[in-house]
This record gives C-alpha cells, structure tokens and sequence, in this order.
C-alpha cells in the first residue's frame, strides 16, 4: 500500500478497520498505551492487548496476548506503543499475521521497517496518535459490527 501522510488516508483508516492490535499496552491507567486503548475501545473499535509480560492476564476487560501471532483474530490495525528498536520486528511479525495497517504512535518512527511493511502491502502511520486524529477528524464513534469474531469480554 503506502505511507500515509494525509488527513484524507488517516480518516479512510480510521473509518474503514475496527480491529487494533496494541503492542505494548499497559496495564497502568496512566499510560498513553491504555488511555489511547480505552478511548478507542469506547468509540467502538475492537482492542486486543499485546504485551508478553502481561500475557493470560485481563486490561480494558480484554485478554492479553503474548504476540500478534497468538492473536484469536487477524488484526486490521497493528497499533504499537513500543521504542522504535523494536518496531522492526513488530512490521515483520504485522506482515506476517496478514495486517492492514501498521501505525506507531507519536515519536514512534523507523522509516526502513515502514518501507519494509510498504512494501509487503500494509498501509503505514508513522508518529501519528489514533485518539488525536480521532479527535482531529472529528470522527463519530464506529457502529458495532455483525458479524461473529469478538472476542469475550
């Protein structure tokens, strides 16, 4: 797909997938990871935590998983809240699990694994905050889907 810059290619992500994957989100209501989570889990998008030290254990009422492989759902949007050292292996495994989106969020930039996952068909945000552009768009919160695949609350 593309590296996408525009307001135009941030609102078409943000209205066309629900389903975030969160790498590296917090337990810790204080975190940006968890209140960027539970904002977009209140407008309607479906969250799935993805932290190996928290793996089994519940945040925002949602199983946490040890990666994106172990993930019950293929994510639409890998949403990663991790220093850019490891955003490399994060695209990798975003292009492994069949993602659409991979978004890092503010500060958040690796420019050779955004050309890799690119490249590999994903769309890319980089530095970019979802519940900012959220706001910015003045987005309205997601109806929910009716289709099966939610996972347990």
């Amino acid at each position: 797909m593309s590296i996408v810059t525009d307001r135009e290619g941030i609102r078409d992500i943000l209205t066309r997938y629900r389903r975030i994957a969160v790498v590296g989100l917090s337990d810790n209501p204080d975190r940006p990871s968890n209140d960027v989570s539970a904002f977009m889990q209140e407008m309607g998008y479906e969250i799935y935590p993805v932290n190996p030290l928290l793996a089994g254990k519940k945040v925002l009422g949602r199983t946490v998983y040890a990666s994106l492989a172990d993930l019950p759902v293929r994510p639409e949007i890998v949403n990663v809240f991790r220093r850019p050292v490891f955003v490399s292996a994060i695209a990798d495994q975003a292009i492994a699990v069949g993602a659409d989106v991979l978004w890092t969020q503010l500060f958040i930039v690796d420019n050779a694994a955004a050309q890799r996952a690119s490249d590999a068909g994903l769309a890319v945000v980089q530095n970019h905050c979802l519940k900012i552009e959220f706001h910015k768009l003045g987005l309205s919160p997601v109806p929910a889907r009716a289709e099966g695949g939610a996972e347990e609350q």
